[in-house]
């Protein structure tokens, strides 16, 4: 670490030195290798047109850029199930802003803050809108586990300490109070949202302006508000209204309108057992299985892989639960919601958008489960696509 490099039997790679990673295979090679942009074309078009004849599911994407979305449409995606709003944020001149909201312990200081953040915001969704044009954009309001923002060099804490214009100590002692034992299961979704409402007024306001925007230009907005780690009714309930007040105020300000729905992501046992109460308040359910996973089985995502291959090779996990959905206990969750959810609602929508959306045997269960599409990474798009119609002729 002090001397900024690794060593891979003889070879030396040096902080700053060019690899080239083979996601495919896993391969790292020195250097810079020549590479091609991927294409659907000759045989394999072929099999992904017969794949779509046959197909139930849908398949979109989980992206958060105007270029993953073009490279998803590329390769057959028929919209957005998941935009994470805190990626968008990680950029040097972004990080800052959110840095500011995050430290800021007033209304008017988090004002401050969010209306730096508002046109970046703003920038990127009219972007996404422009590239699927008219296909449905699930956007998930802000999720961030405030450890992935909070400083931890020196001079991250001594430029916020000058932006904000108080004393370095000041920033020091705030980090302290912030930090949490359990991020993931802390101040986060939801909980931030019931905390700090303007967080979601801003957000809404940036959907509906870049929406309002774009129908002007003459494209078509199909957009999906998702309020993320819903645990209770009320929550969702509280959340929606202010949301939904905010859209309408931008609609008539703006004096365009679009096509929005708001839902949730059942990311909790809890909101899957209680799903019957939650789909009052819920136009989709958008199951997040990555966090489904993670609080079914009390594993965490980040650490298990340490322990993991023991319980596979020894036979008592058939596979990683993080990598193939588990139908036995998530899976039950998953069902449990969708049957109560369309007591409730015949007409509610729901998908999937953990990373299972691209694995075959998590989309055979999908198929089963009575969803109505997975959502993936982009590159896994058309492996979805297969999946889905072997799925479909599978249980017929």
């Amino acid at each position: 670490y002090e001397l900024k490099q690794f060593k891979a039997g003889d070879v030396i790679i040096k902080e700053g030195d060019i690899i080239t990673i083979d996601g495919g295979s896993g391969k790292v090679m020195k250097g810079l290798v020549p590479t091609v942009q991927p294409e659907i074309s000759g045989y394999f078009s072929t099999i992904m047109k017969w794949a779509d004849e046959y197909r139930k599911l849908k398949v979109r994407t989980n992206a958060e850029t105007e270029a993953d979305s073009k490279t998803a449409r590329e390769f057959g995606a028929e919209g957005i199930g998941l935009c994470r709003t805190e990626h968008m944020f990680f950029a040097p001149e972004r990080v800052l802003a959110v840095r500011e909201m995050i430290f800021a312990e007033t209304r008017t200081a988090r004002d401050i803050a969010l209306k730096k953040l508002l046109p970046y915001q703003k920038s990127d969704f009219l972007g996404i809108f422009q590239t699927m044009n008219g296909l449905p954009v699930n956007i998930r309001l802000l999720d961030p586990p405030l450890h992935e923002f909070l400083p931890t060099k020196d001079e991250e804490l001594e430029e916020l300490a000058r932006v904000q214009d108080v004393a370095l100590e000041e920033v020091r002692t705030r980090k302290v109070v912030l930090e949490e034992f359990n991020p993931m299961l802390g101040h986060r979704g939801c909980r931030l949202g019931v905390s700090y409402p303007e967080l979601y007024t801003m957000q809404a306001s940036a959907i509906a302006q870049a929406a309002c925007e774009f129908v002007s230009q003459g494209g078509t907005v199909n957009v999906e508000i998702m309020i993320p780690l819903v645990s209770e009714a009320k929550e969702l309930e509280l959340l929606r209204k202010e949301v939904e007040k905010t859209v309408m105020i931008e609609i008539d300000h703006l004096g365009k309108e679009f096509n929005y729905k708001i839902g949730t992501m059942i990311e909790l046992p809890r909101a899957a057992l209680t799903a019957k109460e939650i789909a009052k308040h819920a136009d989709f359910f958008s199951f997040g299985t990555n966090d489904l996973t993670q609080t079914t089985y009390g594993l965490s995502r980040d650490d298990a892989g340490k322990f993991l291959p023991e319980y596979t090779s020894k036979g008592i996990y058939p596979v990683d639960p993080f990598v193939s959905l588990d139908p036995q206990g998530v899976g039950f969750l998953v069902k449990y919601a969708v049957e109560k959810g369309k007591e409730t609602n015949r007409q509610m929508h729901m998908g999937i958008c953990g990373e299972h959306g691209g694995e075959p045997k998590s989309i055979d269960f999908c198929q089963t489960a009575g969803l109505d599409y997975v959502s993936c990474s982009p590159y896994r798009v058309p492996i979805a696509r297969l999946a889905c119609a072997q799925a479909k002729l599978k249980n017929d």
